[in-house]
């Protein structure tokens, strides 16, 4: 098991390098580990944006076509007819341009971002045995540069604002009230990603489309899953989460208000153009009948 984990480690260290060595340069500029992980975040977050932008859409595209869906089921129902299902279900999101896996592309790519982020916050509380005593060694970052000669003064310790953001909810803090922020952090992680699902719902809610039964239950359980997941990984890779959740929040709001993630958008636009075609074609003959009109009275007014 310790050789498969040291080969991993091997493979990605240049990976873990390049970000231990981002948020060093971040924490040059102001000497706060918070600082540092909220800039890398946002780095983290500008690669990641389009895909979730691409995402959404999918997501609300999915939604769109939710009634023509349960249409083909119905009308291919019976395990005899699944394969004919499969292939007018693949049909009709090729027609709409869907991706039936598109609404995971976000979660499946902040998977390897936030394994990276784990391993290099635990390279930054590194540890070696020197003389008989543990001596920090910091991992990953430049060696003897202000971040990492300040973890060293700290005894391996990366605090900010009187948390150190190595630990856990459940780890040793010395006291209660020492540990009540790290389950604050949770919190709030958990309350953003609930605001975040809820964002969507509402949007859906406004626009007349209907949110799958599935989709429903999935925005109920995730947040309770990420709670525990929160619970054990260091509170630095927790911040990482708020951030980049609150980063989401904004994408999603901006994607409404200009309405790139408007399911009806399209609709919309058909509609417009229909009108605008019956208003065109209804324009000669407006026209033709005001003449007639005009010929009659010129004819009403030679009779008297």
């Amino acid at each position: 098991m310790n050789s498969l984990v040291h080969s991993i480690s091997s493979i990605f260290h240049p990976i873990f390098s390049l970000f231990g060595w981002l948020m060093a340069f971040f924490y040059g500029i102001i000497p706060n580990y918070a600082f540092a992980i909220v800039m890398l975040t946002i780095v983290i977050m500008g690669v990641l944006t389009p895909f979730t932008v691409k995402s959404t859409k999918s997501m609300m595209a999915m939604q769109k076509i939710q009634p023509e869906m349960k249409k083909l089921q119905v009308k291919y129902k019976g395990p005899e007819n699944r394969q004919a299902l499969n292939e007018e279900m693949m049909k009709l999101y090729k027609e709409h341009g869907v991706n039936p896996v598109g609404g995971c592309l976000p979660m499946l790519l902040q998977a390897p971002f936030l394994f990276i982020l784990y391993s290099v916050i635990k390279g930054l509380s590194n540890e070696v045995l020197k003389n008989g005593k543990l001596v920090p060694l910091p991992r990953y970052i430049p060696d003897h540069g202000k971040m990492h000669d300040a973890i060293v003064l700290a005894g391996g310790h990366i605090k900010t604002f009187g948390m150190d953001l190595s630990l856990k909810p459940f780890s040793p803090h010395g006291s209660t009230a020492a540990a009540i922020p790290f389950f604050v952090f949770v919190a709030i992680a958990v309350a953003l990603q609930y605001f975040q699902m809820a964002q969507m719902t509402n949007r859906n809610k406004k626009t007349g489309t209907a949110v799958p039964s599935q989709q429903q239950t999935l925005q109920k359980v995730m947040p309770i899953l990420f709670a525990y997941f929160y619970m054990i990984i260091p509170s630095a890779v927790v911040l990482y989460m708020i951030i980049s959740t609150v980063i989401r929040i904004i994408t999603q709001d901006v994607m409404f208000r200009v309405g790139i993630s408007n399911p009806t958008k399209g609709q919309e636009k058909e509609i417009q153009g229909a009108v605008k075609e019956d208003v065109e074609v209804d324009k000669p003959s407006t026209f033709k009948s005001q003449q007639q009109s005009r010929s009659k009275a010129k004819r009403k007014r030679k009779a008297r």
